[in-house]
């Protein structure tokens, strides 16, 4: 993508998406320190000289010393915890929690500071050995290396803190809540992501820009892809839903002109390169943009806890319940009288149906025989029911019915029939045969 084609809120994506890198937090951290370094040499001159003689650069060199030698190991020691929660993650909940758990800001800060104050201690006692730091005037450099070591410590205490619960079920379940609730807020403020709603079929004059490769929708860029819209004289319409999986050759993207000549093919390619910039594709769906997957998610979490070899129920009631609080923040995109910021584009909506599968489906399936799940995937439905958007209530009443019934089919004990059948509200409850 070129510069130019950089507006701010694409520049506030981007942004945004390498923020979330361990990488581009570490390389900040490795900067600072030379930035840190640099400003020592500037205010090292301003500073009266009898007080810049009343420490030694021997003081200096004992806590750059101290840093070098412990961040090292500490920065070994974090890693090895990091790894370790993460396969272990991926094995006893889903492996899609792990790409959310290696997003933890708190373990990205904590190793970035770690390796940032390494290298500032190495790059400091080079500078020490070359002479740039002088005996006599070391006192600005003392005072940095001070600050360097309280911000250590601050980052240790917090890091030490936070493996009390790292890597574990509840706080793995709570991440995904909320950057699911999250996605769902930021969905929620802009219908659409800014376009007009996609309800109907694509214009059959449509041209379609294909894919370049099989693979999912990862991310799209709307404003900039409104932007290339706009100065192609076209409207674009995105037959498919980010999360959504392409094959090579699939059309991506639909696009019809708006007043311009046909013929106009010189502008064709230009336009084919920017919207497949603007569209990107990869071989796993990522939580960015797409709350579906987070639900899908915190779904595979509950139903790889009612597994035979775990069959903890409880966490599954526990996954139930978040998945209705998610769900209670849902509007419908397409209803009229939303804000349409980027007139040129035309994207689907979120379907209340997909959203209620997505998270209930898998789970209601593996804990069909469950009695204290059904009862709770009941009550849950039942209170999604009152949500004031018609389509959410529709979708829930008619997976209670779906589930009631297979419930029903694999739970031959009468009373616990009876108990499933008492959670149930009554609107599913006169459309099943009662449990007798």
């Amino acid at each position: 993508m070129n510069i130019k084609d950089l507006i701010p809120y694409t520049l506030f994506r981007k942004a945004r998406e390498y923020s979330r890198k361990l990488w581009v937090r570490v390389v900040f951290m490795g900067l600072l320190a030379f930035v840190a370094l640099g400003l020592t040499q500037l205010f090292e001159p301003l500073v009266p000289k009898e007080v810049a003689t009343r420490l030694t650069g021997e003081a200096a060199d004992r806590l750059l010393q101290i840093i070098a030698d412990a961040m090292l190991a500490v920065t070994i020691f974090s890693i090895t915890i990091m790894v370790t929660v993460y396969r272990s993650s991926s094995a006893q909940f889903t492996p899609r929690a792990h790409r959310l758990i290696i997003q933890d800001r708190t373990t990205q800060n904590t190793l970035a500071v770690f390796i940032g104050a390494y290298v500032y201690a190495l790059v400091a006692i080079i500078m020490r050995e070359l002479g740039i730091y002088i005996d006599e005037r070391s006192f600005v450099l003392f005072l940095t290396t001070v600050l360097v070591l309280a911000i250590i410590v601050i980052f240790l205490i917090r890091w030490v803190l936070h493996l009390q619960s790292f890597g574990s079920l509840i706080d793995t379940t709570r991440q995904i809540e909320a950057v699911t609730t999250s996605l769902f807020k930021e969905r929620l403020k802009t219908p659409c992501m800014g376009g007009h709603p996609l309800t109907g079929p694509v214009p059959e004059d449509a041209r379609p820009i294909f894919a370049p490769e099989s693979g999912y929708i990862q991310h799209i860029y709307p404003e900039a892809l409104d932007q290339q819209a706009r100065d192609h004289g076209v409207a674009i319409y995105l037959p498919r839903r980010i999360g959504d999986f392409v094959f090579v050759g699939e059309p991506l993207v639909m696009v019809t002109r708006r007043g311009t000549p046909q013929d106009a093919e010189h502008d064709w390619d230009s336009l084919e390169q920017k919207v497949l910039e603007t569209v990107q594709l990869g071989d796993l769906r990522t939580f960015d943009q797409d709350p579906r997957f987070g639900l899908r998610v915190l779904g595979e979490v509950a139903s790889k806890a009612l597994s035979p070899g775990i069959n903890d129920g409880g966490t599954a009631i526990d996954v139930i319940t978040r998945i209705g609080r998610v769900l209670s923040y849902y509007s419908d995109e397409a209803k009229p009288g939303g804000k349409i910021a980027l007139p040129n584009l035309h994207i689907p909506p979120i379907p209340a149906d997909a959203l209620i599968e997505d998270g209930f489906g898998a789970l209601a399936r593996d804990g069909t025989a469950v009695v204290d799940v059904q009862m709770v995937l009941q009550e849950v439905l039942t209170g999604l029911m009152q949500h004031p958007d018609p389509g959410l209530s529709a979708a829930a009443r008619d997976a209670a019915e779906d589930h009631l019934r297979r419930a029903f089919e694999e739970v031959p004990f009468g009373p616990d029939r009876a108990r499933i059948w008492s959670a149930a509200c009554k609107d599913v409850q006169a459309a099943v045969d009662t449990p007798a």
